[in-house]
């Protein structure tokens, strides 16, 4: 077993779509990053490359390729997750936690753990997101962005190559 921490943050700002596990949420102001900034998806990633000694997200994806602007980051943690399968290891549970003023995320918590689960290939039994507010403290309770902490576990299901 291997345990991973995982964070991201992204500023928010207007004429940006928000995108937060999968989900498109509407309204005039989304966040701001080199792909389409999916912090919830970005934090699960940093998790798992964590937990399987593989580097950083920038090692794979670095905000000078243009290969990765606007990149749909379902396709990140998609080739992470094959990064990580290329090791032997498979996610054997996620626990997220979105902190943030804006949206309400229990409406879409639901399709969130689903669309985490169907990239991760496990059940949707083993994905959790849980959501939070700052309080009004710090840069993200005074809606100037997006934070995202994460805990993945893995499993080795073969040996390493």
């Amino acid at each position: 077993m291997r345990v991973g921490i995982g964070y991201d943050i992204h500023r928010l700002a207007e004429g940006r779509r928000l995108v937060l596990g999968g989900a498109s949420f509407p309204g005039p102001v989304g966040l701001v990053g080199h792909s389409d900034a999916d912090v919830v998806l970005h934090a699960v990633a940093d998790a798992i490359l964590g937990a399987g000694a593989l580097g950083d997200l920038g090692d794979y994806f670095p905000d000078t390729s243009e290969q990765w602007r606007d990149a749909d980051s379902t396709v990140i943690l998609e080739h992470v997750v094959k990064l990580a399968a290329g090791r032997g290891l498979a996610v054997a549970n996620v626990d997220v936690n979105i902190i943030a003023e804006r949206p309400r995320i229990g409406p879409r918590r639901a399709e969130m753990c689903g669309n985490i689960a169907r990239i991760l290939g496990v059940d949707v039994s083993r994905v959790s997101v849980k959501a939070r507010t700052a309080e009004g403290l710090g840069p993200v309770g005074q809606l100037q962005g997006i934070e995202v902490q994460a805990v993945v576990l893995l499993e080795e299901k073969a040996a390493p190559a």
